[in-house]
């Protein structure tokens, strides 16, 4: 109880601190610190995940932070492909699957190293040409074909990402979203949070109908999962955002060659 219940806080705090990170962390969490098999670890992380990312997105919508429409968009499409990631996993081996999760989380944490050592004035040089721009006079997303695109093709990658590695998408929104829109870093965290809620819930439901049994003792990693969210979304206003993305990629390395060496069988 006492491992679970660590592990399921930190997870809940690591998503609510950054959109992200939630299940690329729990499913590493779950097969290497509580020795659960891959195939389990996937759906008890998504249902950690999916039930602490809708908490965060309900706090971010009673503070205006949620972009709705563009998560509508984002959770439609990545609910139609989950399901061919998840058929996709089912064709791959263990050793692979746990290989590949390895190599996406080294880029990601690539990618968030960049973002938080990029200077101020870098930003703002890309803010001219990014896709998805808010309108100054409503602060609402201009939407156009570029934009609804673009937003489109985030949530397809993030879908196909969550069916088949279980995970919640959330450590491909974030970055993206960061990468082709001006939305402050508040809400690209909420937004994310109702994306993941909403994919979570497709795919957890597709595990459920194949006949998903549930371990009891992991009852205790989703509660205090719930647990850490409460706690990442009061502390998260006031740290920077650069100091959370440093140590994001700074974890996500640490277990991206954990994970790398499960996949190649040597731990």
């Amino acid at each position: 109880m006492v491992l679970e219940s660590v592990l399921g806080t930190a997870i809940g705090l690591v998503m609510g601190l950054t959109g992200a990170g939630g299940g690329i962390l729990a499913v590493p969490a779950l097969v290497v610190a509580l020795g659960v098999d891959m195939v389990t670890a996937a759906p008890v992380a998504l249902i950690a995940v999916g039930l602490s990312a809708m908490l965060g997105a309900i706090d971010g919508l009673r503070r205006g932070w949620v972009r709705y429409k563009a998560a509508m968009l984002m959770s439609v499409v990545g609910g139609l492909l989950s399901p061919l990631g998840a058929a996709i996993a089912r064709l791959l081996p263990v050793g692979l699957l746990m290989i590949i999760f390895g190599c996406v989380m080294l880029v990601v944490a690539f990618r968030s190293y960049q973002k938080a050592t990029c200077s101020a004035d870098s930003e703002n040089c890309e803010n001219a040409n990014k896709a998805c721009m808010l309108s100054p006079s409503t602060g609402r997303f201009i939407w156009n074909r570029r934009s609804a695109l673009t937003l489109a093709g985030i949530g397809a990658v993030s879908g196909l990402f969550t069916g088949m590695l279980g995970v919640g998408g959330g450590f491909i929104i974030v970055p993206a979203l960061q990468r082709f829109s001006n939305v402050s870093m508040h809400g690209i965290v909420a937004t994310s949070l109702m994306v993941i809620g909403l994919i979570s819930a497709v795919t957890v439901s597709q595990a459920v109908s194949l006949g998903l049994q549930w371990p009891t003792h992991l009852t205790w990693f989703v509660v205090f999962a719930l647990v850490g969210m409460f706690a990442g979304r009061a502390v998260s206003p006031h740290l920077p955002a650069r100091t959370l993305q440093m140590a994001f990629a700074i974890v996500c390395v640490g277990v991206a060659f954990i994970i790398l060496a499960k996949g190649f069988g040597v731990l």
